[in-house]
């Protein structure tokens, strides 16, 4: 019996799909070969938005990454995300920049529910919602870098068919996480059954073994302290110093400051004598204050942060849809609130994506734009970054001033800002186990159980623990100054059109001038070259280079491009009309050359036919 694995299926699985109708959600079913399906759209470049970072001014402090060097080689797309992929995945000039080069793509697709939102088709019937993914994975695990990841966002509507598709793409040995992120900061009590609190994030590298950096997560280090002002900064002393080994040579006596000696451990102690007297003499290594016992300070800088947990629960650490919500009406003050995202994600749910799986300079992608978040907070932590849009009124409305505001400095919230931080007040030093919030906290309760009786707020005790509790905050962090800037693009026009009653392949009307050279160069993988640059071929590829006549191809214009190679080099010549005899002719005179006729050849050459 022939061996079998499990995998996912579905109707029309063995079919793909076209976009029914330019900027929406709508498909068709139609045969993989299908001309329509087959189009490499090329890029349009628009405009280029280039910001200006802000000077630092006194009254904030700055973190090392409001330093960074603003990133500017980034791209908004407008265009169908199947069709971006496509062009940045087959057009030779993109394929080069991006195939194998993106470190992290995070995609946050329509989650395929019945709900209807402003912004987003997000109703898909299953089958055609798994072929639109199936079909983008696959696109998507091309761009990404050998040492890349994929992070995809989902509720738990097509989350389970995901996770066998994600298999079925990557490999289920390329499976990383299943994270469950805490979505809301407060349960819907209109909830019919459980209330929906939490999104799943699936992590696949690129290849096994994958593993995201490690972080520092504060929540978990809040132990580490500095109440001696130790210059190698914050530490706590919960390590030991005895040996987990039985080692009799590190059994030695260790005298205390106060005269006598202190016993080794059972065991003894973790270092020789010499590096013992070393760590003590530093400081590292200390007496209790009745020197019952040696303390080892571990600090925070030695531990390099820790794995991130796949239970994201920490709302301050990761957002919530509300908090992003806010921060929409803040960038967008004229917009009601119906017209926003329902559920945008927040800044700080990006910023951990991104820490946790790019460096300084690298490529993060997201193809599924909606509001601009992702790309948003690449630019705010100094990554490159491509997104695109399908509809048009979101990129207009909300994709493209967004990131524009980023640039220009025009957006304080989300991770553009850290609040100060809650320290003890000058001259106050709190006990050792309660922090500056906790004392903060204190302090409040203490002022509201005082407030109604005069005789209290005279008293010297409660004066006093109101001092020893004072704190106040440092000045707020700023973490991004704007600057760097983005080339905005659209998707060409389709050059190409098909009639299946007639199996003919047709011209549309937008195919002409430099709009058809462009399509039949990136539909044969033809690089362009530059009439500017006084080039008589428009394209190359190798040794061949790439002719287009929007009209008819003659022997006379043969003979001329013939003279104008080297003897190396072989002609494509792609014409929407060709002479008899033409074909041959460029054959003999040429070897290795041939004549495509726009539009019938193109995709049975793009197919490597013989002409």
């Amino acid at each position: 019996m022939a061996k079998q694995r499990l995998q996912l299926t579905w109707y029309n699985k063995d079919k793909a799909l076209i976009p029914t109708e330019t900027g929406k959600y709508g498909y068709t079913w139609v045969d993989p070969a299908d001309p329509r399906y087959c189009e490499t759209h090329t890029l349009v470049m628009d405009d280029y938005v280039q910001g200006k970072q802000t000077a630092k001014a006194d009254e904030f402090e700055y973190s090392e990454r409001a330093d960074l060097e603003p990133q500017d080689d980034n791209l908004l797309l407008l265009g169908e995300s199947g069709d971006v992929l496509e062009a940045l995945t087959r057009v030779p000039e993109l394929a080069e920049k991006y195939v194998g080069k993106v470190k992290l793509i995070y995609i946050d697709p329509p989650f395929n529910t019945a709900q209807t939102f402003a912004n987003y088709e997000d109703n898909l019937e299953h089958s055609v919602w798994l072929t639109m993914m199936r079909d983008r994975l696959l696109h998507l695990k091309k761009l990404l870098a050998d040492d890349g990841s994929i992070w995809v966002h989902l509720d738990d509507v097509e989350s389970h068919r995901m996770r066998s598709l994600l298999d079925e793409v990557f490999g289920a040995n390329c499976f990383v996480a299943e994270i469950a992120w805490l979505a809301t900061d407060s349960s819907s009590n209109n909830a019919g059954s459980f209330s929906k609190d939490k999104n799943l994030i699936y992590v696949y590298g690129r290849n096994a073994g994958w593993r995201p950096r490690h972080l520092p997560d504060p929540e978990k280090q809040s132990h580490y302290r500095n109440p001696d002002g130790d210059p190698r900064g914050p530490w706590y002393d919960g390590r030991d110093v005895q040996n987990p080994k039985d080692r009799p040579s590190l059994k030695y006596e260790i005298p205390k400051p106060s005269g006598g000696m202190m016993a080794p451990p059972a065991n003894g102690w973790r270092w020789d004598r010499e590096t013992m007297y070393q760590k003590m003499a530093i400081g590292e290594v200390y007496f209790n204050p009745h020197e019952t016992a040696l303390k080892r300070k571990t600090y925070l800088w030695e531990q390099g942060g820790l794995p991130p947990s796949d239970a994201w629960l920490s709302v301050k650490r990761t957002g919530s849809t509300r908090g992003a919500k806010n921060h929409l009406k803040l960038l967008f003050p004229g917009l009601p609130t119906p017209e926003l995202f329902d559920t945008p994600k927040p800044e700080h749910l990006l910023n951990f994506i991104i820490d946790s799986a790019s460096t300084v300079d690298d490529i993060v992608l997201d193809v599924f734009a909606g509001s601009g978040t992702t790309a948003a907070v690449a630019q705010k932590m100094g990554r490159r970054w491509v997104t695109c849009e399908l509809r048009e009124d979101t990129f207009n409305t909300f994709t493209r001033p967004r990131l524009e505001k980023v640039v220009h400095d025009q957006d304080p919230g989300g991770i553009t800002r850290t609040k100060g931080e809650r320290v003890a007040a000058d001259g106050v030093e709190l006990p050792e186990g309660l922090t500056p919030d906790q004392a903060a906290a204190f302090n409040s309760a203490l002022n509201k159980l005082i407030k109604d009786d005069p005789a209290l707020k005279k008293d010297q005790s409660v004066k006093a623990l109101k001092a020893a509790s004072k704190t106040k905050r440092t000045k707020d962090v700023v973490n991004w100054r704007g600057g760097g800037g983005f080339q905005v693009a659209h998707l060409s026009p389709s050059c190409f059109d098909y009639i299946p009653e007639f199996d003919r392949v047709i011209l549309t009307p937008e195919a002409t001038g430099e709009t058809l050279v462009t399509s039949v160069a990136a539909n044969l993988g033809f690089r362009l070259l530059h009439a500017e640059d006084d080039y008589v071929f428009d394209a190359r590829r190798g040794n061949s280079l790439l002719k287009v006549i929007e009209g008819v191809a003659t022997i006379e214009q043969v003979d001329w491009l013939v003279s104008q190679i080297q003897d190396d080099e072989t002609i494509v010549l792609a014409a929407t009309s060709v002479m008899d005899g033409v074909r041959q002719h460029l054959r003999r005179a040429c070897k290795g050359s041939r004549v495509v006729a726009i539009p019938d050849d193109i995709f049975r050459y793009s197919q490597g036919g013989d002409m």
